[in-house]
C-alpha cells in the first residue's frame, strides 16, 4: 500500500530477528513469538515518528505458498510466496516505487543494501535501525513527559491544595502507615 507523501521502511523480517539480540534469543525458544515482538516494536516505531512499516518474512521454501499480506498492530506484514525470497520481494518494490517515494530498507545482508541503493532507495543495517528506533522512543517519551508537567503546572494542580488541606493529607497518610504496620 503506497501512500503519496509518506515514507516507507521496507524491514527484512527474519535478517532483523537473527541481527537483534532480543528477538534471536525469543526466536530460539519460538519463531511466532520472535515475529510478534518484532511487529510490537515496529508498531510503536511507527506511532512515534509517521514512517509506514512493510515487514517481509520469507516463506519461499514452503511448497504452495502463495504470497500473503496483512495488518497486524497497524504494521503491514507480507509473507512471500514459494520460491521468492524477502529480498526479491522487497527488490521489486523499490524497483516499482524507489525514484519516486521514500523508501528506506532494514537489512544487514550487504549485498541486499547495494542493490536497493542503486535502485533508489536509502537503507539501514539491523543495528542502526535499533539504534533508530531506541533514540526515537527516548525522545518522544521526553517530549510528552515535558508536555504533561507542562499541563499539569498551568492546571494549577500542584498549588491547588491550601495549608490546612496539606497537613490533613499528612496526618491521613501517617494514619494509613500505622495501619498498615499493625
Amino acid at each position: 500500500m503506497i501512500i503519496h507523501g509518506k515514507e516507507y521502511l521496507y524491514i527484512d523480517g527474519y535478517n532483523i530477528i537473527n541481527a537483534w539480540d532480543e528477538l534471536k534469543n525469543i526466536s530460539r525458544v519460538n519463531l511466532d513469538l520472535a515475529r510478534d515482538r518484532l511487529l510490537e516494536i515496529c508498531s510503536e516505531y511507527q506511532a512515534y515518528s509517521g514512517v509506514y512499516i512493510i515487514v517481509v518474512f520469507d516463506a519461499h521454501l514452503q511448497k504452495g505458498r502463495k504470497e500473503v499480506i496483512k495488518e497486524q498492530l497497524g504494521v503491514q506484514i507480507v509473507f512471500t510466496k514459494e520460491r521468492q525470497t524477502a529480498d526479491h520481494y522487497i527488490e521489486q518494490q523499490v524497483d516499482k516505487w524507489g525514484y519516486k517515494r521514500k523508501i528506506t530498507v532494514a537489512t544487514s545482508d550487504y549485498l541486499e543494501q547495494q542493490v536497493v541503493m542503486g535502485r533508489g532507495a536509502r537503507r539501514i543495517s539491523a543495528r542502526e535501525l535499533l539504534m533508530k528506533i531506541n533514540m526515537v522512543k527516548k525522545k518522544y517519551i521526553a517530549n510528552n513527559s515535558k508536555e504533561s508537567s507542562k499541563v499539569k503546572i498551568e492546571s494549577g494542580f500542584d498549588n491547588s491544595l491550601n495549608d490546612d488541606e496539606l497537613e490533613k493529607l499528612e496526618q491521613f497518610k501517617m494514619l494509613l502507615d500505622i495501619d498498615s504496620k499493625n
